[in-house]
């Protein structure tokens, strides 16, 4: 059986059997979730994700060189995200398109992102898009809708490039002063961490709930706080990747939520 990609830039179609009907509701993607494959090379993640033993897929893969390859129809429901959230979704892969960008990840060396690699994947968030009328703040990274299992496409991936061509939303991260110590959050300027309670770890989970990640207001920084903080800094300020709550972080939070909401920034 022959098909048509979805998108004009694939170079090459490479059918997944890993596929199935969206949820009823849920007939247009409204959410583009961003990975990379984590293995060692393109072909092998290719090769993975279209066995039917493997129970995964995603709808394109970018390679280094830029090449696209499709696997899934945009209209099918592939099996990308796996247990995820965001924003009270709890079926991520009926509402989405995913994106495998290939990176052999944190536990292979994790190198930088090629630049015809990002190009190429700029260009083909842009056509999703555009198509599918997917807004700025539902472009997401696969660490943001599962904080508590995955870290790609980790902080090595830059948004802001996607951002200035139109993908995503990115705002200026705060600076990080005396290493993340000094000038915290709180009102004696500590940083705010696992174990801490009260008021002002409340006010940062009840920040990252509204900004979509699946959150408790419990003012208690647990272990569930540290790892959504891990993924919102993966994603959003990436200079410092440690799941601890300091000025810098917390800052950067209110500007991003600030965006999303619709809010202009200064």
């Amino acid at each position: 059986m022959s098909f048509a990609p979805d998108s004009t830039l694939v170079n090459v179609f490479e059918p997944s059997p890993n596929f199935g009907p969206r949820r009823s509701g849920y007939d247009v993607a409204d959410m583009l979730i961003l990975h990379y494959t984590g293995m060692e090379s393109a072909a092998s993640a290719i090769d993975w994700l279209t066995r039917p033993e493997s129970s995964v897929s995603a709808h394109y893969l970018v390679d280094e060189a830029g090449q696209i390859t499709q696997m899934v129809m945009e209209e099918k429901r592939a099996w990308h995200a796996g247990v995820s959230h965001w924003a009270g979704e709890e079926d991520i892969n009926s509402c989405s398109i995913g994106i495998e960008i290939h990176n052999p990840g944190i536990e292979l060396g994790y190198p930088d992102f090629p630049v015809p690699q990002i190009e190429a994947v700029t260009a083909l968030c842009k056509d999703i898009c555009f198509r599918l009328k997917i807004v700025p703040k539902r472009v997401l990274a696969h660490s943001d809708v599962a904080p508590t299992r995955k870290p790609d496409p980790g902080e090595k991936f830059p948004w802001h490039y996607l951002h200035r061509n139109g993908v995503g939303i990115w705002a200026p991260d705060v600076a990080i002063i005396d290493g993340a110590i000094s000038d915290g959050p709180t009102s004696d300027g500590s940083v705010l961490t696992v174990g801490d309670r009260g008021e002002d770890v409340s006010l940062l989970q009840t920040r990252l709930k509204a900004l979509g990640y699946r959150m408790d207001v419990s003012g208690e920084y647990c272990k569930l706080t540290e790892q959504v903080v891990t993924a919102f800094q993966r994603h959003w300020r990436r200079a410092l990747v440690d799941g601890r709550a300091d000025r810098s972080t917390f800052a950067t939070l209110e500007r991003v939520l600030a965006l999303a909401l619709g809010h202009r920034v200064t």
